[in-house]
């Protein structure tokens, strides 16, 4: 079982990892859903953290359809967060009906040789779950998607992140679930979907607030309840 931390500065991030996250998701632009922070926090969150740490490869919060100029420009980005010797990077590309643009997504992937590569939400947009994680299989640089089940918090989507769960056995994909999940609902959660992995933003922050900082009392509390699963 893994617990990843979301992370918008090295404070968060030295927070969480006193707290026992296994994984930071570093980002900024919390309140847009997670944007690409800038390169200083990068390099101090690498060098500084003894746990992994993701970053978010995403320019702007438009949407998840990225013309030439977008894919360039997080071409850039990728090359820098792999050149700070980061973890892995988090992405997601969609064509304008809502399906996972391979074209984009072949694009971003080529140079990634060492790096994880987490597709996130932008999966939640996408009504075929099951078939875009099937194509998504189909690239070995893809080891994760971070997913609520679709629209709705993690907790009422449940059924559908089982079947995820289930389908994504032997596929070199983990489902990395997040959004909307909190320490009292976790135990539940897990038993009921059987994820290996979750993702953690505002619950574990002061007053459950996006804007205020990551509480090393509630991390450890989640970590406590996903050590009855390993």
């Amino acid at each position: 079982m893994k617990l990843e931390v979301i992370a918008t500065n090295l404070t968060d991030a030295m927070l969480a990892e006193q707290g026992g996250a296994d994984r930071i998701e570093l980002v900024t632009g919390m309140l847009e859903g997670g944007l690409t922070p800038g390169p200083g926090v990068i390099r101090e969150a690498v060098s500084r953290l003894n746990i992994p740490v993701h970053v978010m490869v995403r320019p702007h919060s438009q949407s998840f359809v990225y013309d030439k100029h977008d894919l360039c420009s997080m071409k850039e980005d990728i090359a820098y967060i792999q050149a700070c010797g980061a973890a892995g990077i988090v992405v997601g590309t969609l064509t304008g009906d809502g399906q996972v643009d391979t074209a984009a997504l072949e694009f971003l992937l080529q140079g990634t040789e060492g790096l994880n590569v987490t597709f996130h939400r932008a999966f939640d947009e996408i009504e075929d779950q099951l078939s875009a994680l099937e194509v998504l299989s189909g690239y070995p640089q893809v080891n994760r998607i971070l997913t609520s089940g679709g629209p709705l918090p993690a907790p009422k989507s449940a059924p559908q992140i089982k079947r995820l769960v289930e389908a994504s056995r032997g596929t070199g994909i983990t489902i990395l679930a997040g959004y909307g999940l909190s320490v009292p609902v976790l135990q539940e959660f897990i038993g009921e979907t059987g994820v290996q992995e979750v993702h953690f933003g505002s619950a574990l922050r002061k007053d459950g607030d996006n804007l205020k900082p990551v509480e090393p009392s509630r991390v450890q509390a989640a970590k406590e309840i996903i050590r009855a699963f390993e």
